[in-house]
């Protein structure tokens, strides 16, 4: 009986082993093992890593990667349309008509600007009361009228002082020059530190052709190497004319003639 005790025992001892043993297994085989079929190559490692764990894991919780499926970086970007440029796309929207055409305009050479028919220098009425031979400037309208008598007038356009830098009141021409020399007032070189302190007369001087200077003032009717600048408000105060129409008035008035500005 003794005898028979210890290898029940042994026999119970070994029931549970082979039980815990087979339940071991039981619970290994619960975990789905990884697949990998026959015609679909196995990825490296640190490819499968860096798709479940980094980027891809993110992006398929973010993104629009559907439930259940890898995350396949080859179809996260999908073929473009052309939009031109080598087929990079425009990133910024179309711009309105009228945005265009001011780029438009902003990419042609100034110098190539039409100026606009009305300041051409033409004859036109006149009903004021300034004698003939008087300058008249029409600040506002930028046009300089030379008064004719006869109830005529030569109107030419003009380029007139900045906001801030128009005037008015009457003045007389104290002095004419021919391609004149150019120093900056101290007051526009307050203003301007990087103008020349002096320039010689010439097809580059901001003075242009002519010059005709007004009393005592800084200021002065004078011809423009510019000329787009025509119908705007452009200058420090000065009255500024195509080159072809300063030539034409300076051979019109002469020293001590009446200016009007308005």
């Amino acid at each position: 009986m003794s005898g028979k005790i210890p290898f029940a025992l042994l026999a119970s001892v070994s029931c549970l082993c082979f039980a815990s043993e087979a339940a071991a297994i039981d619970a290994s085989s619960s975990t789905e093992p990884t697949v990998i079929y026959a015609r679909q190559p196995a990825q490296p490692a640190p490819v499968r890593t860096a798709s479940n764990m980094g980027g891809g894991f993110i992006e398929f919780l973010f993104g629009d990667t559907p439930q259940g499926g890898r995350y396949q970086r080859e179809q996260a970007y999908q073929p473009q349309p052309d939009y031109g440029y080598g087929g990079r796309r425009m990133l910024l929207p179309p711009m309105d008509p009228q945005q265009s055409m001011r780029r438009e305009e902003e990419l042609v050479d100034p110098a190539q600007h039409r100026l606009d028919p009305k300041y051409e220098k033409q004859v036109v009425e006149y009903h004021g009361k300034e004698s003939p031979g008087t300058i008249v400037i029409d600040t506002p309208n930028k046009f300089l009228f030379l008064v004719q008598g006869d109830g005529k007038a030569l109107r030419y356009g003009v380029g007139v002082g900045r906001p801030g830098f128009t005037w008015s009141g009457v003045k007389t021409i104290s002095a004419k020059k021919e391609w004149p020399a150019w120093t900056p007032p101290p007051e526009m070189l307050a203003r301007r530190p990087d103008l020349p302190r002096y320039m010689e007369g010439g097809s580059d001087n901001p003075l242009g052709a002519r010059a005709m200077y007004l009393g005592s003032s800084l200021y002065r009717i004078h011809g423009s190497n510019e000329p787009w600048t025509i119908g705007t408000n452009v200058s420090s105060g000065c009255i500024r004319m195509r080159n072809e129409d300063v030539i034409d008035l300076y051979g019109r008035v002469g020293v001590g003639a009446r200016v009007v500005v308005i």
